[in-house]
């Protein structure tokens, strides 16, 4: 199969059969999501949910974050994984969005990746995520899911995949691109066993088509 029919079959079905997909994480401006993507870093959006209300009531605006100690924060955040740095990021982050962008979350994922914290990964959801940019968030699921599909030919980094990815999704589809992927590959084509059989993909699937599957 060529990789062009691959990849207009699998964008169609998800289009047809997914046409709302979004993030998981709870947010209501750029610099809560911010706070949420951050903290989801090596940590599920369940858990980050559990602890953002408390902490988004109590530092509503970067201004009050950046007022506050990585040791205040920490008590909010202690649940999720390394609390430590991800208190210091979040101090650092609101600060920096102070003293740097005026209190707003800037768009430009050059710019963001400027912030603590803030990965390419980080940078690119809130790109695509609040500004509908053509950006191509690679997380462990995308990465997996794209290299198992096929969409990718087993690409060794993020960066990799994203470009592959970014190079042949039509411009306008990469910000609920990514969102299907993530979730395709969080219920359905799960890191140990990926649940084929209930799978809409499988006429397009490099994994599921290979010898070894059938």
């Amino acid at each position: 199969m060529r990789k062009e029919e691959r990849y207009k079959g699998v964008l169609n079905w998800f289009n047809e059969h997914v046409p709302v997909a979004e993030t998981e994480l709870h947010y209501d401006n750029p610099y809560q999501l911010l706070i949420a993507v951050i903290l989801s870093a090596q940590c599920t959006d369940k858990r980050v949910n559990m602890i953002t209300p408390a902490l988004f009531r109590d530092f509503p605006t970067p201004e009050v974050m950046a007022a506050s100690t990585p040791e205040v924060i920490f008590e909010y955040i202690r649940s999720v994984s390394y609390p430590n740095n991800k208190s210091k990021h979040l101090v650092g982050m609101a600060k920096m969005l102070m003293s740097d962008f005026g209190g707003v979350v800037p768009s430009d994922i050059d710019e963001l990746q400027k912030l603590p914290g803030v990965g390419r990964k980080t940078a690119n959801v809130i790109a695509s995520v609040v500004y509908n940019k053509p950006a191509m968030a690679v997380d462990t699921h995308v990465f997996r899911v794209a290299n198992r599909i096929g969409l990718t030919n087993n690409s060794k980094t993020p960066l990799e995949t994203e470009k592959e990815l970014v190079k042949h999704i039509p411009e306008e589809q990469i910000p609920i691109a990514h969102h299907w992927l993530i979730l395709h590959g969080r219920y359905t084509c799960i890191a140990r066993k990926p649940k084929c059989e209930g799978c809409g993909l499988k006429p397009w699937c490099k994994y599921f088509l290979s010898p070894k599957k059938t």
